[in-house]
């Protein structure tokens, strides 16, 4: 029997330096052989979605959070955020001093000092882990690398808005925000406490999976979903089997159906073998 399976990135495809694991990739390729479909389910907009990722080989792409899903080379949903919002969010964020980035299809948009933050982050990171330098250039570097810092920021084109950790309580950014977007917090770890994303209100990842099955004829019983985030949460309710990795936030796994191990213990590739996937 053909099943669908939904895949997060952050956290579950790639491991915390940005880099996947052979065995997840052997994993959704042997899933694939088997007459399995496969689908990104990521927080992530097109631009981050680098080659490395989608080498690997998908049936298609539900990004940002939910606000976007392609099937082959059609696109059957794509929301973006409404530009006055964009200007009020760029606005509110530079007087408060938090870094952010805007994420579209065609780039990734940094405010002043966000790109100069990522790479001090990089730099940490290859201080505290000097046996992953090779991990870290191959994971984080590239999206290091695709910041875009020297153009206009109020925009028409925007997915979705990423913002990194800063004194500005999350709460307070929420409460600013909460009319306007879906604020999720802590999407990306290294991008430290009160970091999060704002993305368009009344979607999310549950909602994306539901109207590709539509479009696919696909029931949700055939649905199996990997996670790891806070931004996960509906996906994996919604599904079917609803899986959480190992590392992944503790209402995650409180909600989810079954827990794997983590990216780096194959968690994956045995989650996999365990339900006949491969």
């Amino acid at each position: 029997m053909k099943k669908i399976i939904f895949m997060d990135v952050d956290g579950t495809l790639v491991n915390d330096n940005g880099v996947i694991p052979e065995s997840a990739k052997l994993a959704i390729r042997e899933a694939r052989k088997n007459g399995h479909l496969v689908f990104i389910c990521t927080g992530r907009s097109k631009a981050e979605l680098f080659p490395e990722i989608l080498e690997i080989g998908f049936d298609g792409i539900i990004g940002a959070a939910g606000g976007y899903i392609e099937v082959g080379s059609e696109v059957l949903l794509h929301e973006v955020v409404k530009k006055e919002y964009v200007q009020q969010v760029v606005e509110y964020f530079n007087r408060h001093g938090i870094d952010f980035y805007l994420e579209s299809n065609g780039g990734l948009f940094a405010s002043k000092n966000c790109k100069m933050r990522i790479r001090s982050i990089i730099e940490k990171l290859l201080i505290e882990e000097p046996g992953a330098k090779e991990e870290i250039e191959k994971g984080i570097q590239p999206f290091h690398d695709s910041l875009i810092d020297d153009e206009g920021l109020f925009r028409e084109d925007i997915n979705k808005i990423s913002f990194l950790g800063s004194k500005v309580p999350i709460e307070m950014i929420s409460e600013e925000f909460t009319s306007k977007f879906t604020v999720i917090p802590s999407t990306v770890p290294v991008f430290g406490k009160n970091s999060g994303e704002l993305s368009v209100p009344g979607i999310h990842k549950a909602t994306a999976i539901e109207k590709l099955l539509e479009h696919l004829n696909i029931d949700q019983e055939d649905t199996f979903a990997y996670g790891d985030g806070l931004n996960d949460l509906e996906m994996i309710e919604f599904v079917q089997h609803g899986i959480a990795m190992g590392n992944a936030k503790e209402a995650l796994k409180k909600a989810a159906d079954d827990i794997t191990d983590t990216h780096n213990e194959d968690g994956i590739y045995k989650s996999f073998k365990k339900y006949a996937l491969i």
